[in-house]
């Protein structure tokens, strides 16, 4: 399995790589791991991946018994993780633990993706902070173009739905700002009162539901992780 072929190695390590080292395999079960289970929502997961290739790669994975894919009983297919894809939760946390602690934050906030930020901030987001009320929070990234620009967030009765075009509710805060800025928050890098107080983030509307941002957001999981940086002279020459 994978792009590259076998490493014709009988070492775990190497056979485990040839499962999960091929492109983008490790971002669907990352996915997967989050409870995502149909193929539209894997996709907005993934939002760069080619429905040739996450169909591609979900028929991989279910060759080594990684996913199980079942029908729903309404035409629609489920793809599930097996036992052994859910022993790669571990694997695949510490991975995004250590990208968190050792990887430049630099190097994170030059990939930024309004698609696949707004997906992870529905799937996140805690509504317990909320009114108990529809609430309607709209999101503007100014420097992106005019398709790109706008999302909303509707949190009813505990459920959250994103949208890219304008549900036409009464929206109850307006948050603008860049897509960095929001990226950052949302890694844990900054926080919205240090975005807000830099005049990189408007809050306007609701002053409660602003209040509160930090706490009904939702970050990241990976978020809390403390941020390490080698020394120099784990880098010097020997």
């Amino acid at each position: 399995m994978g792009d590259q072929g076998s490493y014709g190695q009988f070492c775990p390590v190497a056979m485990t790589s040839e499962i999960l080292c091929s492109r983008w395999t490790v971002l669907l079960i990352r996915e997967l791991l989050c409870g995502t289970t149909r193929f539209n929502d894997l996709r907005r997961g993934v939002p760069r991946m080619s429905p040739t290739l996450l169909s591609k790669r979900l028929k991989e994975l279910e060759r080594a018994g990684v996913i199980v894919a079942r029908p729903d009983g309404r035409g629609l297919t489920e793809y599930r993780l097996s036992q052994a894809g859910e022993d790669l939760r571990p694997i695949v946390l510490g991975m995004g633990q250590w990208g968190q602690r050792w990887v430049e934050s630099e190097l994170s906030l030059k990939n930024l993706d309004p698609s696949l930020l707004m997906w992870d901030m529905r799937r996140n987001l805690d509504p317990k902070p909320l009114p108990e009320k529809r609430c309607t929070i709209q999101f503007q990234y100014p420097e992106l173009s005019e398709a790109r620009r706008k999302w909303w967030l509707v949190v009813d009765r505990g459920t959250v739905d994103l949208c890219s075009f304008d549900p036409g509710f009464e929206v109850d805060l307006f948050v603008t700002g860049s897509l960095r800025s929001m990226t950052a928050i949302w890694m844990g890098i900054s926080a919205v009162p240090r975005e807000v107080a830099a005049g990189r983030l408007e809050l306007l509307g609701d002053i409660q539901l602003a209040k509160t941002m930090q706490q009904w957001l939702g970050l990241s999981p990976f978020a809390a992780e403390p941020r390490m940086r080698p020394s120099p002279s784990e880098h010097a020459p020997a």
